[in-house]
């Protein structure tokens, strides 16, 4: 069978290699044509356009990128045509996947979302497209079967991706030998900093994300940066002494860390699922948060918190994003007390909300269902 695969971020690109990698245990001649990254190149994909070309945050920067935007849509349209798959999967990305979807239904090519849009939290009359264009939604948050149920349209809960990725990747690399291989201090507690990963929120949060490190002269803060961006993009944060930055190691980073600072995304949920805690940070361009604030509709930026559905981690947006608020929320997670294990038991609720490994599998087989169908 041929797959076309259209995942536009990295996290996007990490589940997609992981489905990839189930879709051939059920169709071992599996042919990918795809939109994302190294790692499903890595599993076979030949490459249409990579994330780094792709990724593009927040309503005004997507009207500067405009023309790059339409030009990608048209592109990726007719190429879809030329190859002519079995089956269009989209992997989140809805500003960009959910025309593709449209298109592909009046080509007449089957579609499955693998990672609903966030339509719980804004555009919810997005629901009246996707069950038009959508043969099979496959969602990963337990609240969002509810609310499509509400709405109408059954879909399918497979469980969150993030645990996959986390039994697969992670590996609980010695601590004096990840210490040592990447030349970092052999006794400070580490704190590791994950500021995203597209240039424009790089840019504009890591600066104060770094800054911080200046307050705890007796930990070590490690930058977790993603080998897509040059080192440059990383570099604001390497003013202070104890501030170091490493490359795609960022499992192997928070296993080993005693506190972090996470940029609000998928980020989040990875500290979690790792047992970090975490303030969760989040700074906009102003006409993008202005619009969001009138356009959003959840109580809280952060996953973690939207599925405990309470406020367990401190989030620091916009104006409150801040040296001092950042201080003062990490003292208080590297210290042995109340907050700090709070933190830790409502991360163990969270695992259970999330349900166990297994998404890909399952997603995988509702695709090749449907393709029996």
């Amino acid at each position: 069978m041929k797959y076309y695969i259209i995942a536009g971020e990295a996290s996007g690109d990490l589940h997609a290699a992981n489905l990839m990698r189930a879709i051939r245990e059920n169709d071992p001649g599996a042919r990918f044509r795809v939109w994302g990254g190294d790692r499903m190149q890595g599993e076979g994909g030949e490459v249409v356009r990579h994330i780094r070309d792709l990724a593009f945050m927040g309503f005004a920067e997507v009207v500067m990128n405009l023309r790059t935007v339409l030009g990608n849509l048209r592109l990726c349209k007719r190429d879809l045509l030329d190859w002519q798959p079995d089956v269009l999967i989209l992997v989140d990305y809805p500003g960009f996947n959910l025309r593709m979807a449209s298109f592909a239904r009046e080509a007449g090519i089957p579609v499955a979302y693998y990672i609903s849009p966030q339509v719980w939290a804004w555009k919810q009359n997005r629901v009246k497209r996707i069950r038009r264009d959508v043969d099979k939604m496959m969602v990963i948050l337990p609240f969002e079967k509810a609310f499509y149920a509400d709405r109408g349209m059954a879909v399918d809960f497979v469980g969150h991706p993030l645990l996959d990725a986390l039994q697969q990747e992670v590996r609980q690399p010695d601590q004096a030998l990840f210490r040592q291989q990447n030349q970092l201090p052999p006794d400070r507690p580490l704190v590791a900093i994950l500021p995203g990963s597209r240039r424009q929120e790089i840019s504009r949060m890591l600066k104060g994300m770094g800054s911080v490190a200046r307050r705890f002269p007796d930990c070590h803060f490690v930058v977790a940066g993603l080998s897509l961006n040059p080192p440059e993009v990383y570099r604001d944060a390497l003013a202070h002494e104890n501030v170091s930055l490493l490359f795609n190691r960022t499992y192997d980073l928070l296993v080993h860390s005693r506190a972090a600072l996470v940029a609000s995304g998928t980020a989040t949920l990875e500290a979690a699922l790792l047992g970090v805690p975490q303030v969760v940070c989040y700074q906009a361009n102003p006409l993008s948060y202005y619009l969001a604030r009138h356009l959003v509709k959840v109580r809280y930026i952060s996953l973690v918190n939207l599925v405990v559905d309470r406020p367990l981690l401190r989030e620091l947006i916009q104006s409150d994003f801040r040296e001092r608020l950042l201080a003062e929320e990490l003292g208080r997670l590297l210290q042995e007390g109340d907050r700090r294990q709070e933190v830790l038991s409502g991360y163990e609720e969270l695992g259970r909300l999330l349900g166990g490994a297994g998404a890909s599998r399952r997603a995988a087989g509702i695709v090749a269902g449907m393709l029996r169908q």
